[in-house]
């Protein structure tokens, strides 16, 4: 009717969100940076799955095949995982077990590795540390020792760097032999406690002479060749949250790579 008043339709929900975003750049560009912000951000988690395609696709105001293409896209980009039968997920890391593809005791398919961790303090980071975790020198961080075995002998030594006050969640663990505090992997901890979910991470590998206490812990002599592993873990957006360096014997390194 002529000169009656009509409510504009309001935009699909995520519409607004989608036309913040470089305009220049195809629908399905905008989808997928907007999704990956999310993942980002922790508003979803390892442990539930992501909404249905379709609830995502309405929300987004997008055809579900635009929306299905993006959640591809985003699981080739190691950001997603599909679960058969139970949906998509934020992809959790499983580096915590990547180290003993190289050094190995006894029957690796035997035994899986157990974790010690002899203390958690607040510490001023090492210069090696807070680099590649892009804090000030002298910053203040949380510093875990730990030790890895198997069958009860030692194979690796770690000094772990976490960043405050992200990881203040664990800073009241300050009693040695927190393994019940903490369990055996250290990632599923981050997110329990601290909401931080590792994403990727890059290891530097070099050699190294064992010290006084490696050697005690690691039962080798003093000044034994050590193979020394460096890694610096990164979240969904890239941003640097733990650095550790892992020490273990030489005599137990293997390096296979298969060259085509």
């Amino acid at each position: 009717m002529c000169g009656m008043a009509h409510e504009a339709t309001p935009p699909a929900p995520g519409r607004v969100e989608l036309e913040t975003r470089d305009a220049r750049l195809p629908l399905h560009a905008r989808l997928r940076d907007a999704l990956a912000a999310r993942i980002a951000s922790s508003e979803w988690t390892p442990d539930r799955p992501l909404p249905a395609e379709a609830a995502l696709a309405g929300h987004y105001g997008v055809a579900l095949g635009t929306m299905r293409r993006v959640l591809g896209d985003l699981v080739e980009l190691g950001l997603l995982e599909r679960r058969h039968g139970a949906g998509t997920f934020v992809r959790r890391a499983t580096f915590d077990a990547s180290l003993f593809r190289f050094f190995r005791y006894g029957d690796p398919q035997a035994t899986a590795p157990t974790s010690r961790i002899l203390d958690v303090r607040r510490a001023v980071l090492p210069p090696e540390a807070a680099g590649p975790l892009g804090e000030a020198a002298g910053a203040t961080a949380l510093h875990l020792h730990r030790l890895r075995l198997r069958d009860d002998r030692p194979l690796l030594v770690e000094d772990i760097w976490l960043p405050l006050p992200r990881f203040a969640g664990l800073d009241h663990l300050t009693e040695p032999h927190l393994d019940g505090g903490l369990g055996e992997l250290l990632y599923p901890a981050y997110e329990k406690r601290c909401d931080i979910v590792i994403a990727s991470a890059e290891e530097v590998l070099t050699v190294g002479a064992a010290g006084a206490a490696d050697a005690l812990l690691l039962r080798c002599a003093r000044y034994e060749p050590l193979v020394v592993v460096e890694r610096t873990a990164r979240t969904h957006d890239g941003t640097p949250v733990e650095w550790r360096r892992s020490r273990g014997r030489a005599a137990d390194f293997r390096y296979r790579i298969e060259i085509r």
